[in-house]
């Protein structure tokens, strides 16, 4: 049980986190270019679908810590050092995308943003994608494991 728990708790971050950060992060570049161009409706769709790619995800994406309490759990490292830091990154990460990243985007298509909004949103987006960077890291590198790793 335990295995096939990883897969699925891996498989849905691939899945459900991946097209979020790279979704998120082509943003901010199409905002610029929309900006720039506000008759240009290719670069208004763009925008659009971006948004719509990094909400639908977001939501898909409470799968992955579901899947990860259920693993840990069958693996009985729930109160290991790693998976406590990773879970706390993982929450930070969740609140900088639902409170930062995601309401600046709307605010951008709806045509309520600014350039100089655009480079807080990146900076956002950073964040958020360096977050999951860091819980990718102790996903496998997992300090103080017993798998040698």
């Amino acid at each position: 049980m335990t295995k096939f728990l990883l897969a699925v708790h891996v498989l849905a971050a691939i899945v459900a986190i991946g097209p979020v950060t790279v979704a998120a992060s082509l943003f901010p570049p199409a905002a610029r270019r929309s900006l720039a161009a506000p008759e240009d409706e290719r670069a208004t769709g763009a925008l659009h679908l971006l948004h719509q790619i990094c909400r639908v995800y977001a939501v898909v994406g409470v799968v992955v810590p579901v899947f990860g309490f259920a693993t840990a759990g069958q693996m009985g490292v729930l109160g290991s050092g790693w998976l406590i830091a990773s879970i706390v990154l993982t929450g930070l990460a969740a609140v900088v995308l639902g409170v930062l990243v995601l309401p600046a985007q709307g605010a951008i298509v709806e045509g309520e943003g600014r350039g100089t909004d655009t480079a807080r949103l990146a900076m956002f987006t950073g964040l958020f994608n360096l977050l999951w960077a860091a819980v990718t890291v102790l996903m496998i590198v997992r300090p103080g494991s017993s798998t040698g790793a």
